[in-house]
């Protein structure tokens, strides 16, 4: 047998006092209240010269000069009831593992360096503010290939910088940290040479919500919604919920009954004495080659402030109204009463269903354009798609016998002399055609499509509004313009002919789509309230 090497006698017995071992190699002196763990060294004279040990139950080892000295002077280095080496009741951990404060959780994740502003140099580069130590790709790097992006961005936005001057910069940016969450620094720079060839590719925007505006997700973004959109093949269950209650049409000023009177007894004014629509004006109702001249001021007026001041100014030329009108044309007057409406030409209610084999669709929309007459203000075109958004109606209107048109209002109409002298159906037989597509259960969709009934003389219970479903901040009776909703939902620039005019068929599509998009995205209308089956 070897002799023992003594390693063990700086520990105490795990047994004490009930060790049964005649050379037990733990120590059982007495004064070893807790486990050292700074090993002893071995004497470097072997195991040869370790004296025998006598007179005692278990041999302990003298310790020579060699050696550290007993381990009753050598303090632990740490307690057993550490928190790192023995667990507590209150964590549940084994001896080998840490409390759980103290253990590492969850999958590292990449730092990814984001800027937490941006700063511009003084020839309009943006300037990336990220701590170095977050940035896989150095920042000398990513403030190149920025560069880069923001010069491509300039010159793809060049037919909108000056009214736009931070968009470039803006886009620059984001695209530059899109491209780099989505990349690591092997790939950081193929990926923003990638972003600038796809930025080469697009048409050149002419507004701030043409289709090429925004970075490489914005674009894929509004195509998704696009097509999202154009793929929706709306039914009237789908639309059922959306249609404007009795209460709702009054409330957004449909003209929900035939007023009273003889309808159309009065078709027109001429000779009478009104008030000027744009000049507030008295003047006399005379037709066009007669008519009196105003200044007016075509755009509206809104609030803004200059100079620290708040003032009212015109969209049409920034004038206030203090100054003199922007434009010059016949003074023309509008109405809005029922019954009035009514001496012009008779309403009539929607036509009933005939039965098995109505011709009649399920789902239209519908817009109108509008000209001045001595009739007030007149339909002269109607617009009509299904619920696919493929034509089914679009139709010039001739005016009534007697009413002759005094301004043709090309600015928002669209309407001129020329294709005027083309229209072939009166109001009355717009309505017969209308019967053929349209019955007292079709849904009609609308942008106000209030006004496009009334000047239609056209009573319908079935109606979606965008107007009610896109609501102004302000509430009614204020509505948000179509090519504002277009512009922020659809991402699509409408009625930018300028003084061309609108487009019925187009306005008819954009509110189709909006319906669409609402359809998809937008809240979910609340449940109507079921009818009371009971008697009273």
């Amino acid at each position: 047998m070897f002799s023992s090497l003594g390693l063990f006698q700086t520990l105490p017995c795990p047994e004490k006092q009930h060790c049964n071992r005649p050379s037990c190699l733990f120590s059982h002196r007495p004064d070893f209240t807790q486990f050292p763990v700074t090993p002893v060294p071995v004497d470097v004279r072997g195991p040869s010269s370790e004296p025998a040990a006598t007179g005692s139950k278990h041999s302990t080892p003298d310790p020579k000069p060699t050696r550290v000295s007993s381990a009753s002077s050598i303090p632990a280095k740490r307690s057993v009831s550490s928190p790192l080496r023995a667990a507590t009741p209150s964590n549940g951990n084994t001896a080998s593992e840490p409390p759980t404060k103290f253990q590492r959780t969850g999958t590292p994740q990449r730092p990814v360096a984001v800027p937490t502003r941006a700063q511009s140099s003084s020839t309009g580069v943006p300037v990336l503010k990220v701590p170095p130590a977050q940035s896989q790709v150095a920042l000398s790097v990513r403030q190149a290939m920025l560069k880069s992006l923001y010069d491509h961005f300039v010159v793809l936005y060049e037919r909108i910088i000056s009214a736009n001057p931070t968009l470039a910069s803006e886009h620059a940016l984001k695209q530059e940290q899109e491209v780099y969450e989505k990349s690591n620094k092997l790939t950081y720079r193929n990926a923003v040479i990638s972003s600038i060839a796809a930025l080469k590719k697009r048409p050149k925007p002419d507004s701030s919500s043409h289709p090429s505006i925004g970075t490489e997700a914005d674009v894929r973004a509004r195509e998704e919604t696009r097509k999202k959109v154009a793929s929706l093949l709306l039914s009237a269950s789908q639309l059922d919920p959306y249609v404007l209650s009795m209460e709702d049409l009054k409330k957004w000023s449909y003209i929900v009954d035939i007023p009273p009177g003889a309808g159309g007894d009065q078709p027109h004014e001429e000779g009478s004495i009104k008030t000027c629509e744009r000049c507030t004006e008295k003047f006399v109702v005379k037709r066009r080659e007669e008519a009196d001249q105003c200044r007016f001021h075509w755009g509206k007026a809104f609030s803004s402030r200059m100079n620290g001041e708040r003032r009212r100014i015109y969209t049409c030329c920034s004038k206030t109204p203090d100054d003199e009108g922007c434009e010059v044309g016949p003074h023309v007057f509008y109405e809005s009463d029922p019954e009035l409406l009514h001496r012009r030409h008779a309403f009539t209610h929607s036509r009933s269903p005939s039965g098995f084999g109505d011709s009649a669709l399920d789902i239209v929309a519908l817009d109108c354009e509008m000209v001045y007459t001595t009739g007030g203000m007149r339909v002269a075109r109607v617009s009509v798609v299904d619920a696919a958004g493929k034509e089914v109606l679009d139709e010039i209107v001739r005016m009534d016998e007697g009413v002759e048109v005094i301004d043709y209002n090309t600015r928002f109409s669209g309407i001129t002399a020329e294709n005027y002298a083309t229209a072939a159906f009166t109001l009355a037989s717009v309505r017969e055609a209308l019967d053929a597509i349209i019955n007292s259960e079709t849904i009609i969709i609308g942008h106000a499509l209030d006004n496009d009934l009334k000047t239609l003389r056209m009573i319908h219970h079935r109606c979606v509004d965008t107007v009610v479903l896109f609501p102004h901040t302000a509430g009614p009776p204020y509505r948000r313009a179509l090519r504002t909703l277009a512009k922020e939902f659809l991402g699509l620039t409408i009625q930018a002919a300028g003084a061309a005019g609108h487009s019925s068929i187009e306005d008819s599509v954009a509110t189709l789509d909006l319906v669409r998009w609402h359809v998809l995205n937008g809240p979910k209308p609340k449940p109507k309230p079921q009818a009371d089956p009971s008697p009273n």
